[in-house]
């Protein structure tokens, strides 16, 4: 090959290894290029194969799968007194409780991710983290506690409504755990404690009332049929004397003290 057309093409080919990287990307299933021309948005493009126009386009690569993020730990008190940099609340019933979630999100609208919020990932952490705190701090004790489904669908309802514009969308929303402090664990013992007892005395109450019931039908039914008294005392010396003991029972007949019975005292 003559050398002055070593020196054209040894430029061309330095200049295609420097340009075409700059113009061709290559985007996964789960990728979306957002595409900027001189600081125009044109669109997003993907997934496949891109070409750019070198110095010109400007590529932000945005990914479609499910993001996961965990809440920072909210130390939740209830009645709104709110210090930003501990982030502390006061909730309805004044119980300090100390609160874990976790936030599944993903964006939707690549364009809107990229161009109307600056970091979407951390902007969504922010709102999720004072949601967390404003939801509850309106709640009580109770509801934290057995009502976490309806608080978690609240959680998403609220969140996804303040990063729909971004394009971004909050799919599931979960309380991960609920922290208690020791004194109001050792409370929370004794109310359950005290709420046993309050139970079991209600029951025994209720066993004697229906054993006194039984015993005055019974003793009605005895009162019409004077033989069931005797039936009654019979097979009661019966159950003692199957225990092999030396009891002796010597049967005397009521109706030998009818008569001192039916006597009246000496008037003096």
């Amino acid at each position: 090959m003559p050398l002055p057309l070593i020196s054209w093409v040894v430029p061309f080919i330095i200049l295609g290894v420097i340009i075409l990287p700059q113009m061709i990307r290559i985007l996964r299933e789960y990728e979306r290029g957002v595409i900027f021309r001189l600081g125009k948005l044109l669109g997003a493009k993907g997934p496949g194969l891109i070409f750019l126009i070198p110095i010109v386009d400007r590529m932000v690569r945005m990914d479609l799968r499910v993001v996961t993020i965990n809440v920072e730990r909210q130390e939740v008190m209830t009645r709104v007194t709110i210090n930003v940099e501990r982030q502390e609340v006061m909730t309805r019933d004044n119980v300090p409780v100390t609160v874990d979630a976790v936030v599944y999100f993903r964006v939707v609208d690549p364009q809107a991710a990229v161009v109307k919020v600056e970091n979407f990932l951390k902007a969504t952490s922010l709102i999720a983290q004072t949601t967390l705190r404003s939801v509850l701090g309106q709640a009580p004790l109770d509801d934290l506690l057995s009502q976490r489904e309806s608080i978690n669908q609240k959680l998403q309802e609220i969140i996804d409504r303040q990063t729909e514009p971004w394009g971004v969308k909050v799919t599931a929303v979960e309380v991960k755990d609920v922290a208690l402090p020791d004194t109001m664990k050792r409370a929370m013992a004794k109310q359950a404690e005290a709420e046993r007892e309050r139970r079991a005395k209600i029951v025994n109450a209720e066993g004697e009332f229906q054993a006194a019931e039984k015993m005055v039908q019974a003793a009605a039914m005895m009162s019409k049929e004077p033989i069931a008294l005797q039936l009654r005392f019979l097979q009661t010396m019966r159950e003692i004397s199957s225990e092999h003991n030396t009891t002796t029972f010597l049967p005397v007949p009521i109706d030998l003290f009818a008569p001192f019975k039916k006597s009246e005292p000496p008037k003096p």
